[in-house]
């Protein structure tokens, strides 16, 4: 019998590490780059997530895994079932995201200079299992993801505040038009499973 909510020891270890790298300052292209690099070691072990983290929700779920005590970051684990978008939206904030198990279909979008203009796509791609993407920065931070693979897209997203927490903007990707609002925090699952 294995317990599936115990949390693998790598994953304290991370935690950690981002804590120290966000403690050491920096601009947000450092922060980005070392939290980056953290992160490719950490995508390099296997069943890092314990399984009540990797479960799809109606909606796609924002699991809370680590949130700062002063709020200066947050470790979100995102679940996107198969075919399952998100909405256009934006961050606040800087992001960096790692692929657990799956591929993600990522669309950025260039921020519109008015409210009623319709999206320009900057950018079109995929990132797959093991491998680790800006998520979003001052200067980029708009876009819309979606599980593009068989399987449930998960990933454990790093980000400069409580992502759970903070006002966003949702985007009308076909007319520019925006609407505030919070993504909230998705309690985790408590399941047990016999193995």
């Amino acid at each position: 019998m294995t317990n599936t909510n115990t949390r693998h020891p790598e994953l304290d270890s991370f935690i950690q590490d981002v804590e120290r790298i966000v403690q050491e300052g920096g601009g947000e292209e450092t922060l980005i780059s070392k939290v980056s690099e953290r992160m490719k070691k950490l995508l390099k072990l296997e069943n890092v997530l314990p399984t009540r983290y990797m479960q799809p929700q109606p909606k796609s779920a924002l699991y809370p895994l680590h949130i700062a005590q002063d709020e200066s970051f947050s470790i979100a684990i995102t679940v996107f079932n198969v075919g399952q978008p998100s909405p256009t939206h934006d961050h606040g904030t800087w992001g960096v995201i790692g692929v657990v198990q799956g591929i993600e279909h990522e669309i950025k979008y260039a921020r519109p200079s008015s409210e009623n203009e319709p999206l320009t796509v900057l950018k079109d791609r995929y990132i797959k299992e093991g491998e680790v993407g800006i998520c979003c920065s001052s200067e980029q931070d708009l876009h819309q993801v979606e599980c593009a693979s068989s399987v449930p897209c998960v990933g454990i997203h790093v980000y400069g505040r409580n992502i759970g927490k903070i006002e966003r903007h949702i985007y009308n990707s076909q007319t520019g038009a925006k609407k505030v609002g919070v993504t909230p925090w998705i309690p985790v699952p408590d399941i047990q499973n016999n193995l």
